[in-house]
């Protein structure tokens, strides 16, 4: 399934896309939207991914978190070997729809990353005084 082929009608104009009501994903050149993944109960940012068209349409019918894997080229139901199932309670859309949030809750251990642990974004990015970057464990 293509963005073309979906279920989803193409985005229409400008006024439309931020105003209106009509959910019209606009997906990049590759199909897909990113989507970021957020704890529905403290907020906490857990991962970003993306959806195309086909893994955006079983989202919104089961209610779980389907993704579109990058590195291998497919559908990807979040936790379905991990039991991270990811519950979705709201799905909201940036003002020109080519960006998801949702809020789940996750089953299982609550984990998200595949590292183990609850979330992705476990590193900050930091500059060292001779001006050098470098990454540091983030406080959780």
């Amino acid at each position: 399934m293509t963005a073309s082929d979906s279920a989803f009608d193409p985005p229409g104009t400008r006024a439309e896309l931020e105003e209106g009501t009509a959910f019209t994903p606009r997906f990049d050149r590759d199909g897909l939207v990113a989507c970021i993944a957020v704890d529905a109960h403290d907020g906490r940012v857990l991962m970003l991914a993306h959806m195309n068209a086909e893994s955006l349409a079983r989202t919104i019918e089961t209610g779980e978190a389907w993704y579109w894997s990058r590195s291998r080229q497919e559908l990807w139901h979040k936790g379905a070997t991990s039991g991270q199932i990811q519950r979705i309670v709201e799905m909201r859309v940036d003002c020109d729809q080519d960006a998801l949030l949702i809020r789940v809750e996750v089953d299982g251990d609550g984990g998200c990353c595949h590292t183990g642990r609850r979330a992705c974004f476990y590193r900050s990015v930091v500059r060292s005084a001779e001006g050098g970057v470098a990454l540091k464990a983030a406080s959780p």
